[in-house]
């Protein structure tokens, strides 16, 4: 090791197996277009570097020495590998190759959608596996996306992080649910609540999920000098409509969350007196995986799932 040069030539490799596979100068130099005697200058480089003649005279001609024909297979690795090095990558090829995929959302995203998202992979890369993971206020996606932990989050923020790409996935207005039964949803229409009727409902909420979550609905209503009758509250938001279907408690969602589970336990929706602004998703991505195939698919399949969902 301590006779290699600091900067070793890759051409020197390439002529080495050249040489040992055509045992001749004459015919390397005419495949690499280059005088003979500078291919006859590379062997004698090679031979001060390896310590070895490498080719000596046979009775046909000249043929690899035992050290030399030693060579000759780690030389073709190290020029395959180095090609594929910069080989331009080849593209993913969904319904022969395996690939496992990262997702993180919170869990007040639709079921629909993420069972639309596995349909698709099932369908289009049935080898693959999806891994869907909690998205919550600890959870620190950017360090994760960078890190390749994830490979992409689908969730609503107010202003999304700058510096990770984006994609606007669908807007989800604002809703009510309450148990279809209970004496005021007995005696109001689905567009009969007023600002007042709202405000002073027993209302279930989420705690903090993501930042920017919770204040969609209690920061808008604190700029318009209101506030409304929380008297739950839960970190797990797929618990909120379990107890508004065994209890009188509202809870304020997005219309596609809120459409699954008024068909699933019974509930009744409200439209909502006051506008808040629409619930906006997205899916973010980090640079290292923008360009690569398999990730382009994937987002790609993701944005079908959520113009399904839109229409």
């Amino acid at each position: 090791m301590s006779r290699l040069p600091e900067h070793l030539d890759l051409h020197l490799i390439r002529i080495l197996y050249l040489l040992l596979c055509e045992k001749n100068v004459s015919r390397v130099a005419l495949k690499l277009n280059q005088p003979q005697p500078s291919i006859s200058a590379s062997l004698r480089r090679l031979r001060e570097l390896t310590g070895d003649p490498l080719l000596v005279r046979g009775g046909r001609g000249m043929v690899p020495t035992q050290h030399g024909e030693s060579l000759l297979k780690p030389a073709k690795r190290i020029l395959d590998e180095t090609e594929n090095l910069f080989m331009p990558k080849t593209a993913f090829v969904p319904l022969e190759e395996a690939r496992t995929f990262h997702i993180a959302a919170p869990d007040y995203m639709n079921t629909q959608f993420f069972t639309e998202v596995i349909a698709r992979l099932r369908r289009e890369s049935p080898r693959s596996r999806m891994v869907i993971h909690a998205l919550g206020p600890e959870s620190d996606y950017v360090r994760l996306l960078s890190d390749g932990e994830l490979d992409l989050v689908v969730a609503n923020w107010d202003e999304p992080p700058a510096h990770l790409h984006i994609s606007k996935l669908f807007d989800d207005p604002i809703v009510c649910l309450m148990r279809a039964n209970t004496a005021y949803a007995r005696r109001t229409n689905k567009d009969g609540m007023t600002v007042e009727d709202y405000l002073s409902l027993p209302h279930a909420a989420p705690t903090q999920i993501l930042p920017g979550y919770h204040g969609n609905i209690d920061a808008f209503l604190e700029q318009q000098n209101m506030e409304r009758n929380v008297v739950v509250e839960s970190a797990h938001f797929r618990m909120l409509p379990y107890m508004v279907a065994q209890t009188d408690l509202v809870l304020t969602a997005g219309q596609q969350f809120a459409s699954y589970y008024e068909n699933t336990l019974g509930l009744k929706s409200y439209k909502v007196p006051i506008k808040f602004p629409p619930l906006r998703f997205y899916q973010l991505w980090h640079e290292r995986s923008h360009q690569a195939t398999e990730h382009k698919w994937l987002r790609a399949q993701v944005t079908a799932a959520a113009k399904l969902l839109s229409k």
